[in-house]
């Protein structure tokens, strides 16, 4: 787990964005960081129109022109293992996820893997809708009736991200990663589906079934189980795993109060909700309680002993990302981790 604060360099262009610069200072990191470093990624300052298609920014400033050399572009562009990343339902979000890709694939003293992100805080509203702890059912329904807009905008970015000279694209998103077979539709690049990360990482485990059942049984907590677990059921099946999801009155009565109690800044009440939470799925046989929901993270302590059972998609995502960054690019093949 990773939490705390990150300086970030921004260029600002028309749409989509470019994510530069950054450096870490954390004062309020649970792991030291140590040492510190400085990731020495260029800025590229492009934009798309609507359908993604790439054209020189006429509206960068002078100062900003002068800082981005030719050279540098090219050298971004031309790396064979840079990955492309589209934007979380949160800004938030998609920096734990830089945080982690960062961190792991610098600690042992080698350079960050090239990355380029794409992140537009105007669909942040959109898909934290989609994941609304509030929506009736009927409005939940209503929701996934009315994605096309959203899948749309999603595959521009990825067409974006392809066209910026990204060799394989990831969504740090539980939500998108639901509609992952109408985003990567079309895509020649390495897609990585959460899901399908989580699912291998677990079948390389070779967990062992608790009790009678034949299957491994693996558990999901999201804020909406419609929409977010979908990003994980698939894929957990195609490995032989058993998908278990929170009954109604768990939702209702004890994950949706804790994510409640959390916004009301009620850490100890989120806790110990969602430790409740958890030991229902335990009890019901499951290996491994999959925390599907950027409100879960970060909510039990590092120490808590329940986190032995839990796992952050995010983690897997990171991991199969600086795998095929490091070693398996050239043999990976599209859709796959």
């Amino acid at each position: 787990m990773f939490d705390g604060g990150m300086t970030m360099c921004f260029h600002t262009v028309n749409c989509p964005q470019i994510l530069g610069n950054i450096s870490k200072n954390r004062s309020r990191s649970r792991t030291k960081l140590n040492p510190c470093f400085a990731v020495k990624i260029c800025s590229i300052l492009l934009q798309s129109d609507e359908s993604g298609n790439l054209s020189e920014s006429k509206k960068i400033s002078s100062s900003y022109s002068a800082q981005i050399k030719p050279q540098a572009q090219n050298s971004l562009l031309s790396q064979a293992n840079t990955v492309g990343i589209i934007g979380g339902v949160s800004v938030l979000s998609t920096l734990i996820f830089l945080e982690k890709l960062v961190w792991w694939s610098s600690r042992n003293g080698e350079e960050s893997v090239p990355f380029v992100v794409c992140s537009d805080p105007s669909i942040d509203g959109a898909l934290a809708s989609q994941a609304s702890i509030h929506s009736s059912f009927d409005e939940t329904a209503q929701n996934e009736a009315n994605h096309e807009a959203i899948v749309r905008n999603l595959r521009h970015k990825r067409v974006f991200l392809e066209q910026s000279g990204a060799s394989c694209i990831v969504m740090p998103c539980h939500i998108s990663n639901a509609w992952h077979e109408q985003i990567s539709e079309g895509c020649s690049l390495p897609f990585f589906h959460i899901g399908e990360c989580v699912a291998k990482e677990l079948k390389e485990a070779k967990l062992k079934p608790h009790g009678t059942g034949s299957n491994v049984r693996i558990g999901v907590l999201a804020a909406t189980e419609t929409i977010a677990a979908a990003s994980y059921q698939d894929q957990l099946g195609n490995q032989g795993f058993e998908v278990v999801l929170p009954d109604k009155a768990t939702m209702e009565h004890i994950l949706i109060p804790a994510i409640e109690s959390l916004n009301k800044r009620d850490t100890e009440g989120a806790r110990n909700l969602l430790r409740i939470a958890i030991q229902v799925l335990l009890i019901r046989a499951v290996n491994v309680v999959i925390l599907a929901s950027d409100e879960l993270q970060n909510i039990l302590p590092r120490e808590d002993p329940l986190l032995k059972k839990c796992m952050d998609p995010m983690d897997a995502l990171a991991r199969s990302t600086i795998k095929w960054a490091r070693t398996g690019k050239q043999g990976m093949q599209k859709n796959t981790c």
